[in-house]
């Protein structure tokens, strides 16, 4: 912390004497093409965190050229730092190598990662988001590059954390029964939702409905096609759904591949209900909330998440939710959706069934997610993990 004369002026109070703390942080995942989990977290609290508080330095650390609006304000410096990590040799190199260069020339006051990847190569204090802890539950489901890094260092990512950040209540129980840390050191910061999903007007959603699935309802899955997912027995859901009803009713999937999947591929081309599957890809945001608030349903039946964002934008564009019972889900959606066995095939299918036919239903989840969309935003993201930061003041 650095002491110096500044004049600032909060509703016609002024401040002469401020402290000034210089905060890096691990901006890799801010990418100008486009945006997934991580990045979208980044952005999210970032972006107010430094709008909130110009009297204080940060230091972006990019690992490739960046787009300038991602330097939320004048106190932003964005530096480049080589190579570009995306594989657990360049990752080791990234963290322990560039980081931990550029913070002894910078000399920050505090690290923060909004991934949880660390740098365990510098005495500077760091905070660490760690979202879940899947691949310590299903290795399976990753690579195995992927997978033995994440199970080699997170654990000590964990212990080498001056403090951790974590997303549901779920989350911070895992990791304190999973790597050991006290709980004193683990912060809950609920994620937020994006400002733009609303509810659609009729007419709104026809439009969709006809550039979508010419004309006919829909349910929506949003996410990358990670198997933690569980697609395939979503598909499978879905071609008992219209075995059993006839219903005309389509699937829509927002998202692309985190990773191949031979399983997945396969079992499509086998379904008999290919032609009303329509895979959307990546959506720009202003399209993804024109497509969730026109669905009939956000179908979620993902086995393991930390938090699941999707859950709380449909909650705001009034779209009724079927999920997972299992992890965080629950402790996202409340009372506000129909909950199912992921496992189960037949229970997801019947879940399908009572929420597409029964109007009743609907509506209480649409009343009941409106109100407990309410619980979470990223301006309260924002300022817990500030209340965190702050705390490194020297």
């Amino acid at each position: 912390m650095r002491a110096y004369l500044i004049y600032i002026r909060f509703d016609k109070i002024s401040c002469l004497l401020c402290l000034k703390m210089r905060i890096a942080v691990n901006t890799r995942f801010l990418l100008r093409s486009k945006m997934e989990g991580f990045g979208w977290f980044t952005y999210e609290t970032m972006k107010r965190i430094v709008e909130a508080h110009p009297e204080h330095e940060f230091y972006f650390y990019f690992d490739r050229s960046y787009d300038q609006k991602f330097i939320f304000g004048e106190n932003v410096k964005g530096f480049v730092l080589p190579p570009q990590a995306r594989h657990p040799i360049l990752f080791k190199w990234w963290f322990n190598g560039s980081v931990s260069r550029a913070m002894r020339k910078h000399k920050p006051d505090v690290f923060f990662s909004p991934d949880g990847y660390l740098s365990l190569k510098t005495s500077v204090p760091q905070v660490a988001v760690i979202h879940d802890l899947n691949f310590e539950h299903h290795p399976e489901d990753l690579p195995r590059n992927a997978r033995l890094y994440l199970k080699k260092y997170f654990p000590r990512f964990a212990r080498k954390a001056d403090h951790i950040i974590t997303v549901s209540e779920f989350s911070k129980q895992d990791i304190i029964s999973t790597y050991g840390i006290d709980s004193e050191k683990i912060t809950v910061a609920h994620n937020g939702g994006s400002e733009e999903f609303r509810p659609l007007l009729d007419e709104e959603k026809q439009i969709v409905r006809d550039q979508l699935t010419d004309g006919k309802s829909y349910f929506v899955f949003v996410g990358a096609l990670h198997p933690r997912k569980n697609v395939p027995r979503l598909f499978k859901a879905f071609e008992k759904f219209k075995s059993d009803t006839n219903s005309q009713t389509k699937l829509v999937i927002v998202g692309e591949k985190m990773f191949r999947n031979t399983e997945l591929e396969t079992l499509y081309n086998k379904l008999s209900v290919k032609a009303d599957i329509i895979f959307t890809g990546h959506l720009s945001s202003d399209r993804l909330t024109q497509v969730v608030g026109g669905a009939r349903s956000l179908v979620f039946p993902s086995y393991f998440e930390g938090f699941g964002i999707p859950l709380v934008e449909a909650m705001k564009a009034h779209c009724p939710i079927i999920c997972g019972n299992k992890t965080a889900l629950p402790e996202v959606v409340g009372d506000a959706a129909v909950l199912v066995d992921p496992y189960s095939v037949v229970d997801l299918a019947s879940a399908m069934i009572k929420v597409n036919t029964d109007s009743e239903l609907r509506r209480a989840l649409i009343s009941k997610g409106a109100e407990r969309s309410k619980l979470f935003s990223w301006d309260q993201t924002a300022k817990k993990i500030w209340d965190v930061l702050q705390a490194y003041e020297n």
